[in-house]
Parts: structure tokens; C-alpha cells; sequence
């Protein structure tokens, strides 16, 4: 059976990170993959071909089955295949993982480590967090307002307020939050030259990997001074949990235990700055909804789960197929690569009506931002109580609001979302 192929222009806009940063563009190209070739493979000629997975349902499908699509056996961000083979040559046992966390874990390692935090993110116990969250909302309020009426909602809001409150969480004091804002923009943020290390544009797997060995390191040795202070001064934080934590009777190895720090760190904080940024921009762009949303009686919730939807922080991941099977009506072979596309799936016109419309009146939004399945967000209830905390403390003080010029995305395949939102205000 032939294997249907994807036209090369979309098979080029899917790796592009400058596609996701333009973003309009893509959303066609991936419209017209639903219509024509929703389950079809991707051919170039730097990347192993992998099938792109665009319907809601296909990636639904997937994602509940990890008996039978990995997340472990090959990358689970999509490498080229120069980057996977430099990535092997420098893992334990020719993985590829450079960083070994719960996303590039399968059972029975999974759940073991997945149990460990797991608690501490339900919505029972995140309401014994929520005073502080609030308090950090306040405080970031209070930053907004100390501009005068103009700022870039994004860079100069945004980007601090889920990272205190993940920091704040893990045990990281004030003082390194900017580091760690630093260190995650560069670890998610490799191909835009506007976030990375260099500050120039990555033109090969060479150096997208010494950059992020960088950055790793930065990160280890960091992560590793706050264990050793843990075990000699335990307290009632993440990190005290991790530090001391224990898996089939023995601590935690060194490269799963600063995996487990860095993803608690870096994908706590990016993707809801990101949402949260996305529903400011539509909020405005309509002074209507605008209004509807700043009333006081008005639910949010709405608000914030179209926002995750709309905004798509994580945009895909990376599956392997250990048996042949059949999906959307396609063989999948053993040893096939697929890429689960979230901003598709996330405006699938077979699932979400006018899918290209905000609505934060959208009833039922079953939005796949944070995954599904096994693995999904280990933080999505903090998320959305962070969103909604931040517009129950900010919508009150502002009496207008209006973009100051153009918004811009990250330029990143991978992670993304707003990094510049220029926007105009008038206080309440």
C-alpha cells in the first residue's frame, strides 16, 4: 500500500519555525492537510520522513495508546537527522535524550516518576498555593500599572508572573528567577534568534546541540547545588520532594532527577505566559469582549480555556510506532515516526465550530493543549488557576485596553507563543 506524501510546501512549513512564528500562513497549509491528507507522511531532505498527524481525533487516538506509540525510543521534539545522530553520540547508552524527563519516558518509568509530584499539581492542593498565586498576581498587577499606559504586555508582564509562581513552587528564591527565565526562553527558544544564546540564527544541528548542551549544563549545576541544600535542608517545596525522593529504593540517578527539575521549571512557566498573552491580544482587539470578560459576574473559565486553545504554547510532539497499526485509515508501520500536530488538531473544523474565531463562549472546548492521555500536563489545573487569578486581579484595574503596534510570535517549531505584545491602557 502506497503511503499517501504531503505536498513539499507543507512537508517544509511543519519544520519551519519561521512558519510557527508567522503563523497565519501555516494555519492554511494545515487546513488544507485536514481536508486532503490528514494523516500523511512529511519527506525532507534533512529529517527522517514522519507522519503529520492533523485531525483532533488521530492525535487523540494516538496519544491514549502508549503501549503502541513511544515517547521514548526516538526524539520527542522534532530533530533532524544530523541532530539525533550528534544527540546519541553523547547519551548514555545512544538514547538521544539530552534531557531525560516524564516527556521522554515510557512505562514502566513513567508513572513511577510521574507519581512523585503528581499531587502537588492536583486542584485539591493547588487550592493551599492560591493565596500566594494571588499575592504574586497583585504584585505583577501592580508592575503593569507602573507603566504609563503603554508597555509590552508579553516581555515586561507576562514572562515573570508564571515563573515567580513556578519558582515559588520549586523552592527557587527571587533573587535566580531571572536566571531560570533566561535559561528556559534559551532551552525552548534555539532557532529564534531574538531568544537564543547567540543571539544569531542556528543554521546547523552543530550548533543547535552545543547550544543546548550549554544550556543544560546551566541548569544541572544549578539544579544540583539546590538537591545538595535540600537533603541537608528539607522544606515544603518541589524541590525538597525531588531531592530526597526515591525510585525502586534508591535516589533518584543525577540525569532524571535534573530532567524532573527542568521541565517542572521550564514547561511551568513558558506555555501559560504564552496563553495568558494570547487572550490579552484578543481581549485587545475587541473592546466588546473586552467588556463582557471585565465584568465582574462574568466567568472566566471560558476565557482561559479558548485562550489555551487559540494560542497552542506546545505544538507538537513526537510519537514512534512500536507495532504496525492502523490509524485514520492508515497502516502505521513499527518504527515509524509521527508528529502530533496540536495547532492543528486544535482547529479542527470537524470538532470546533468556526474554528478560526475566538469564542470564549465555546461549549464544549475540548482543546488538546496540555495533551491527553497518559501524558498529559503534569501542571494544566495550576495553569488555568494562574490565568484565571491574574484576570481576576487585573481586569478590574484597567478601564480600556488596545494594541500599540504589532504582535509577534516565537520563531520555534516546538514551544510557542507571544514574545512581543505591545499594548495601550487606561487605568480604572
Amino acid at each position: 500500500m502506497t503511503r499517501p506524501t504531503l505536498p513539499a510546501e507543507i512537508a517544509s512549513a511543519v519544520i519551519n519555525p519561521q512558519a510557527y512564528g508567522a503563523w497565519s500562513a501555516l494555519h492554511d497549509q494545515l487546513a488544507w492537510a485536514r481536508t486532503h491528507a490528514p494523516l500523511a507522511v512529511a519527506e525532507n531532505p534533512d529529517h527522517d520522513p514522519f507522519w503529520l498527524v492533523t485531525r483532533h481525533a488521530d492525535v487523540m487516538a494516538i496519544s491514549r495508546d502508549p503501549a503502541r506509540f513511544a515517547s521514548g525510543e526516538r526524539p520527542t521534539v522534532l530533530t533532524d537527522r544530523a541532530g539525533e545522530a550528534l544527540a546519541r553520540a553523547a547519551t548514555p547508552g545512544g538514547d538521544g535524550h539530552l534531557i531525560r524527563s516524564l516527556v521522554q519516558m515510557d512505562a514502566p518509568d513513567h508513572m513511577k516518576y510521574r507519581l512523585l509530584t503528581q499531587s502537588w499539581f492536583m486542584p485539591k492542593n493547588l487550592k493551599e498555593v492560591e493565596a500566594r498565586v494571588r499575592d504574586i498576581a497583585r504584585e505583577t498587577v501592580e508592575h503593569m500599572l507602573s507603566f504609563d499606559g503603554t508597555c509590552d504586555f508579553a516581555r515586561d508582564v507576562v514572562a515573570e508572573y508564571p515563573l515567580r509562581v513556578i519558582m515559588n513552587i520549586l523552592g527557587v528564591p527571587r533573587e535566580d528567577e531571572p536566571r531560570m527565565l533566561m535559561l528556559t526562553q534559551q532551552l525552548f527558544g534555539p532557532t529564534d534568534p531574538e531568544l537564543n544564546r547567540s543571539r544569531e540564527a542556528i543554521t546547523s544541528a552543530e550548533q543547535a546541540i552545543a547550544m543546548l548542551n550549554y544550556v543544560i549544563a546551566d541548569f544541572e549545576a544549578y539544579f544540583g547545588a539546590l538537591t545538595a541544600d535540600r537533603r541537608a535542608n528539607p522544606q515544603g517545596d518541589i524541590a525538597t520532594v525531588l531531592a530526597n525522593a526515591e525510585i525502586d529504593g534508591a535516589r533518584i540517578p543525577d540525569r532524571e532527577l535534573s530532567g524532573y527539575y527542568m521541565i517542572i521549571a521550564t514547561a511551568g512557566h513558558d506555555t501559560t505566559s504564552a496563553s495568558t498573552a494570547g487572550a490579552v491580544m484578543e481581549l485587545a482587539k475587541s473592546p466588546a469582549l473586552f467588556d463582557r470578560v471585565r465584568a465582574a459576574e462574568a466567568d472566566k473559565a471560558g476565557l482561559i480555556e479558548e485562550a489555551i486553545r487559540w494560542s497552542v504554547p506546545v505544538q507538537h510532539f513526537m510519537r514512534s510506532a512500536r507495532e504496525d497499526v492502523e490509524i485514520g485509515g492508515q497502516t502505521i508501520r513499527k518504527g515509524d515516526w509521527l508528529m502530533l500536530n496540536y495547532v492543528s488538531a486544535n482547529r479542527d473544523e470537524e470538532v470546533f465550530s468556526n474554528p478560526f474565531a475566538f469564542n470564549p463562549h465555546r461549549n464544549p472546548n475540548p482543546q488538546i493543549s496540555f495533551g491527553h492521555g497518559a501524558h498529559v500536563c503534569l501542571g494544566q489545573h495550576l495553569a488555568r488557576m494562574e490565568m484565571r487569578i491574574l484576570m481576576e486581579e487585573l481586569l478590574p484595574h484597567i478601564a480600556s485596553i488596545e494594541l500599540a503596534g504589532e504582535p509577534a510570535r516565537v520563531e520555534s517549531a516546538f514551544v510557542g507563543g507571544l514574545k512581543r505584545l505591545p499594548i495601550r491602557f487606561t487605568k480604572a
